[in-house]
């Protein structure tokens, strides 16, 4: 008798599948210009992404290239070259005006915001500040205090003092954090507000006593605990 190795072949099977290709071949004739409709969207949507990358980085050199000049005059503290450019290279605002979508036209707000302050030109200081795009740990603190600033220098305290808390709070360090803790205890003095002051520079003498601040903190708490009495 010979031996069966191979098990024997399911008619029923061969018809379903024969029927399954044969109902995929007529989707596939019925939705053929659907599908390659379909296909050529998407192939369309991948270039354009990929040409709207390369745009963008070709835009973000461009604004890094402008800035350099613009950044050289802001370190030697010219700040109206600075802002607006000398004729031959463009200021920060001109660059917030072409590049303002890129990451360095995003920097070049701040900038602007920052000569603005020291320029006195507090309302214009904050515009440009609150435009700024809080993307680095660094900056985005240093942005929110600047704006306390113009707020202070503008008489209006209360928003000042609010801008440094925010900006203690925002980034948790021995640089920053400790440094608006202080400008917001000083400022709760000028207005009288002991305990928040106090407050404020507890702050700094708990939780930051490794920063330059809490060197000198006791002094500013055992002056106001005296002015509380």
């Amino acid at each position: 008798m010979a031996n069966k190795s191979n098990k024997e072949v399911d008619p029923q099977g061969v018809k379903n599948v024969e029927e399954t290709l044969s109902k995929t071949e007529q989707f596939l004739e019925k939705n053929y210009k659907t599908l390659v409709i379909c296909l050529g969207v998407i192939v369309a949507i991948v270039g354009l992404f990929w040409l709207a990358k390369i745009h963008a980085n070709k835009r973000q050199a461009e604004a890094e290239s402008e800035m350099f000049q613009a950044e050289m005059y802001f370190e030697s503290d010219s700040l109206e070259l600075a802002l607006n450019g000398d004729g031959n290279y463009l200021g920060f605002l001109d660059i917030v005006d072409k590049y303002g979508k890129t990451n360095s036209g995003n920097l070049a707000k701040y900038y602007s915001g920052i000569c603005y302050l020291h320029l006195g030109e507090y309302e214009d200081a904050i515009t440009y500040l609150q435009k700024y795009k809080k993307k680095d740990d660094i900056i985005a603190p240093l942005s929110i205090g600047a704006i306390g600033d113009a707020y202070v220098e503008l008489g209006e305290m209360e928003k000042g003092i609010s801008k440094y808390i925010e900006a203690a709070k925002y980034s948790d360090n021995n640089f920053s954090a400790p440094l608006f803790w202080l400008k917001a205890g000083q400022m709760y003095e000028l207005i009288g507000k002991y305990n928040d002051a106090l407050s404020a520079y507890q702050q700094i003498s708990d939780n930051y006593p490794t920063s330059s601040e809490a060197s000198d903190i006791s002094k500013y708490i055992a002056r106001v605990k005296v002015l509380m009495q």
